[in-house]
């Protein structure tokens, strides 16, 4: 299921269009987790956007943890509702996210319709970047989007080692895709795939989360959340899988 997280419906039109969209090319069912007590103008705003096959959640928000309910009701893709860009309200929504095993997306108010043709595939060092690669192949394979991978400029040879791995498995698919070497290294690779995004008018970026929240990451911001106040297009955001990597490299 792909499922949509709304605070503010009377700005959730494009975010509803958005996700619907992208169900519909996934082949997956559509979902709605509402935080109000009735659903009557939810119901009003999916007719006249012409979205009539959804299911709706009515939960308190104070009483739900977001990891729990994606394992209940079996979520693929979690789009979330960023009603406005301050770095104090992207830091909230990252730490409720923080525990999820699945892809989700901090979707602003002022996205406009999402267009799939190209994603953004940034390539770093790390290991869990490979995380990464099979959001991108249902991408390519299901929506039609050509995947530009974007590899981070190391000096060493992980990042690249990271991005063969990655074709190998685009390779078993009939998609197009292509790689091109990034300006800037693993640290800073993100920051430019949003540059990219936005001058080649891509539908998203697809950027892994940090596995752990350090001095610099609590005072300044993590990375991701830089990356997703800065970007005018969503950003798939992946979180490492903490029982699957070591602390270190």
């Amino acid at each position: 299921m792909v499922l949509v997280q709304i605070h503010q419906l009377k700005t959730a039109n494009i975010l509803l269009s958005n996700a619907y969209k992208l169900a519909k090319q996934l082949g997956k069912e559509f979902g709605i987790l509402y935080f109000d007590e009735t659903d009557n103008e939810l119901k009003s705003t999916l007719n006249n956007l012409e979205i009539t096959d959804s299911k709706i959640y009515l939960r308190n928000f104070n009483d739900i943890s977001l990891s729990d309910f994606s394992d209940e009701v079996d979520i693929s893709f979690l789009f979330i509702q960023l009603t406005d860009n301050k770095s104090k309200s992207i830091k909230y929504v990252l730490n409720l996210c923080r525990d999820l095993r699945i892809p989700y997306i901090l979707h602003k108010d002022s996205f406009s319709e999402l267009k799939m043709e190209k994603v953004i595939l940034p390539i770093g060092f790390l290991e869990e970047e490979m995380e990464k690669a099979q959001f991108a192949s249902a991408f390519g394979r299901f929506c039609g989007s050509k995947i530009k991978m974007l590899l981070a400029n190391d000096y060493g040879s992980k990042a690249a080692t990271n991005a063969e791995r990655m074709k190998e498995l685009f390779d078993k698919f009939d998609f197009s895709y292509n790689l091109e070497k990034a300006k800037k290294d693993s640290f800073k690779v993100e920051m430019e795939a949003v540059e990219v995004a936005q001058n080649e008018q891509a539908g998203c970026i697809i950027v892994s989360s940090s596995r752990d929240y350090g001095l610099d990451d609590i005072i300044f911001g993590s990375k991701e959340s830089h990356v997703v106040k800065k970007s005018t297009v969503p950003v798939l955001l992946v979180n490492p899988r903490g029982d699957l990597y070591a602390l270190c490299d």
